[in-house]
C-alpha cells in the first residue's frame, strides 16, 4: 500500500508522468505504507486471478481491515472500478477511480523497484515472469496435456508412413516375385509376407525351414508345395540379402506405425475426447490438422466442418454451376460409412452439426469427460436407423407414433389376348361364316355381269348403222340402273364384320378394285355418248 504525499501535483494529469521520471521524484509523490510478501506462486496466482475477475481475496480483505480502517476518513485509489465497488460494499470504504488514478498507477508501476526497497531486480524479474506465465495459463485454461500441435505432427507422420510402407511393400513383393512368384498369391498379408521372406530367404529353404510361428499349417503346406514347383528365376545370395534388408525396414516401420497410432489415440482422448467418440481418432486428428488447431476448428460452423478437405471440389462446382459436394474429410467417419448411398448426405450433415458442438465443448469447456460425444453419437445412430428403416413419422401431434401405411404387395397379372373383341357380331359356326362370305361374292359377280351386258347393249350397232333416237328411253333406263348400282353400299361391309386382320385386308382390297372398275366403266360410257352426239349432229 502506498500513501500520496502531495495531492496538489496529482491534479495536473497531463504532466504527472514527469514526477515519476526518477526514483527520487517518485518518493516525493508517494510513500510505501505497508508491504506483504506472497508465500509462493500459487498464492500469488490466486490473488491475481481474484483481482482480474473483480473479486476480493481473503488476504486483501484482512489487510484492508487492519491498515486502511485506521484511516477510514481518507479515500482509497483503485485501478479497477469493479473492485472498488466490491470494497465499498463489503468494507464501507470510499474508493476513487479516475484518469488521475490511472496515470498514478502507471507511474508507480514504472518506478516500483525504487519505491519498494530490499528486493533485488533479478528476483523481481523472475517473480514477475513466473506469475505472468501462471496467469496466462489460467486465462487461456491452458494445460500441458492439451497440446494439439503434437496431434498435427503425429497425423502427418502417420500419413507419410503409410505412403512409404505401401511403396516399400510393393517393391519387396515385385523384387522377390521374380524368384518366388507363387508366394505373393498364397500370402496376402504384407507384414506376414515380409516376415516369411526374412526368415527363409531363398525358396529352396522353405522345405527345411519351420514357419509355423508365422503361418498357419494349411498355408505353410501350400507354400512348401509351391516352392518345389516354382517357375521363378534363380537369384544370387547378394540379391537375397538386399531383399531381406528391405523386409527388415518394412517390419520396423510397421511396428513404429502401430506405436505411433497408439500414441495418437491417447493424445486425442486427452485433448478432444468428445470429437474422438463422434468421428474417431484419425478423422478427428485430420480435421484438427486441416484447420491448424483445435481452437481454429471450434470457430468453424457446421457447414464448414462438413466440407473440410473438399475445398477444391467445392470451388470447381461453384465455378461450373454444378452440384456442390456433400462431404469432405468427414466422409471417412464410421457413421457415414455405415449408411447407404442415398442417406450419406443427410447423415454427414447431421454428423457435422453434432461434431461442431463437441469440438467447441472440447476446446472451450472445462469438463474432460466424453459424455456429450456419446449422447450426440447415439442421436445420430438413431437417426441413421430411422432412415435405413424408412420410418415415416407424423408431422402433427407428438411425432412419436409411426404413420399408418399399408404394406406394399406386388401383384403380377399375366394378360392373354382375347380374340372375341375383334368382332361385334355374335359368334357363329364356321359353316355359317363361310356361307356369309360366299354370298356377297356371288351377288357382286352377277351384278357385274349384268352391268357389262347392259353396256354392251348400249354400244351395239344394228346392221352397221348407228343407234336411232327412238332408243332414248332404253338409254335412260340403263343410266338409272347404273346410278342404283353406284349408290348401293358394298354388300360385304353390311353383311359381316371380319373376324381377323387377314380377311379384313382382303375385303378392303376387293372393295377398292370393284369401285375402280365402276369408275372406269362410267368414264368410257361418257366418252361413247359424246361421240354419238357428234355423229348425230354431223348427219343432221
Amino acid at each position: 500500500f502506498l500513501q500520496v504525499l502531495n495531492e496538489k501535483k496529482l491534479q495536473e494529469v497531463d504532466s504527472l508522468w514527469k514526477e515519476f521520471e526518477t526514483p527520487e521524484k517518485a518518493n516525493k509523490i508517494v510513500k510505501l505504507k505497508h508491504f506483504e510478501k506472497f508465500q509462493d506462486t500459487t498464492e500469488a496466482l490466486a490473488a491475481s486471478t481474484a483481482l482480474v475477475e473483480g473479486k476480493l481475496s481473503k488476504n486483501l480483505k484482512k489487510i484492508l481491515k487492519k491498515i486502511v480502517a485506521k484511516d477510514a476518513h481518507e479515500q482509497l485509489a483503485v485501478a479497477d472500478a469493479k473492485l472498488g465497488g466490491v470494497i465499498k460494499e463489503k468494507l464501507n470504504l470510499s474508493c476513487i477511480h479516475s484518469p488521475m488514478v490511472t496515470e498514478l498507477m502507471r507511474g508507480i508501476r514504472s518506478q516500483i523497484e525504487g519505491l519498494i526497497t530490499g528486493l533485488p531486480s533479478r528476483e523481481m524479474a523472475a517473480m514477475c515472469l513466473g506469475l505472468a506465465h501462471s496467469l496466462s495459463r489460467y486465462k487461456l485454461k491452458f494445460s500441458p496435456d492439451k497440446v494439439d500441435t503434437m496431434i498435427i505432427q503425429a497425423i502427418s507422420l502417420l500419413d507419410d508412413l503409410d505412403k512409404e510402407l505401401n511403396n516399400y511393400i510393393m517393391r519387396c513383393r515385385e523384387w522377390y516375385g521374380w524368384h518366388f512368384p507363387e508366394l505373393g498369391k498364397i500370402i496376402t498379408d504384407n507384414l506376414t509376407y515380409c516376415k516369411c521372406v526374412r526368415k527363409v530367404g531363398d525358396r529352396s529353404n522353405f522345405a527345411s525351414s519351420d514357419v509355423s510361428d508365422i503361418l498357419p499349417e494349411e498355408i505353410e503346406e501350400d507354400v512348401k508345395a509351391a516352392a518345389e514347383i516354382s517357375m521363378g528365376t534363380e537369384v544370387s545370395e547378394e540379391d537375397i540379402n538386399n531383399i531381406i534388408h528391405l523386409c527388415d525396414q518394412v517390419i520396423e516401420i510397421s511396428e513404429y506405425r502401430t506405436q505411433l497410432y497408439d500414441y495418437l489415440k491417447n493424445r486425442m482422448m486427452a485433448i478432444a475426447p468428445n470429437l474422438t467418440v463422434m468421428v474417431g481418432e484419425l478423422v478427428g486428428a485430420r480435421l484438427i490438422a486441416h484447420a491448424g488447431s483445435l481452437l481454429n476448428l471450434a470457430k468453424h460452423p457446421a457447414s464448414t466442418v462438413q466440407l473440410l478437405g473438399a475445398e477444391k471440389a467445392l470451388f470447381r462446382a461453384l465455378k461450373t454451376k454444378r452440384d456442390t459436394p456433400k462431404f469432405g474429410l468427414i466422409y471417412h467417419a464410421s457413421l457415414v460409412g455405415q449408411s447407404n448411398t442415398k442417406n450419406k448426405g443427410k447423415i454427414s450433415r447431421m454428423l457435422a452439426a453434432k461434431t461442431a458442438l463437441t469440438i467447441r465443448y472440447d476446446a472451450l469447456g472445462e469438463n474432460t469427460s466424453a459424455e456429450m460425444g456419446a449422447e450426440n453419437r447415439l442421436k445420430v445412430e438413431t437417426r441413421l436407423r430411422l432412415l435405413e428403416e424408412r420410418g415415416i413419422r407424423r408431422i402433427s401431434g407428438t411425432g412419436k407414433a409411426l404413420a399408418k401405411t399399408d404394406k406394399y404387395q406386388n401383384k403380377s397379372e399375366i394378360k392373354v389376348f382375347d380374340p372375341s373383341g375383334d368382332s361385334t357380331l355374335p359368334v357363329a359356326s364356321k359353316k355359317r361364316k363361310i356361307q356369309e362370305v360366299d354370298e356377297p361374292d356371288t351377288e357382286v359377280a352377277v351384278k357385274a355381269k349384268k352391268f357389262k351386258a347392259a353396256k354392251k347393249e348400249g354400244t351395239a350397232v344394228e346392221d352397221g348403222e348407228p343407234v336411232k333416237k327412238k332408243k332414248k328411253k332404253k338409254d335412260k333406263e340403263k343410266q338409272a340402273e347404273e346410278e342404283e348400282v353406284l349408290s348401293e353400299e358394298l354388300p360385304t361391309s353390311a353383311v359381316i364384320e371380319p373376324c381377323c386382320l387377314a380377311t379384313r385386308v382382303a375385303l378392303l382390297f376387293h372393295d377398292a378394285l370393284f369401285m375402280a372398275t365402276f369408275v372406269c366403266l362410267q368414264n368410257t360410257e361418257k366418252k361413247k355418248k359424246k361421240k354419238k352426239k357428234m355423229k348425230n349432229e354431223g348427219e343432221d
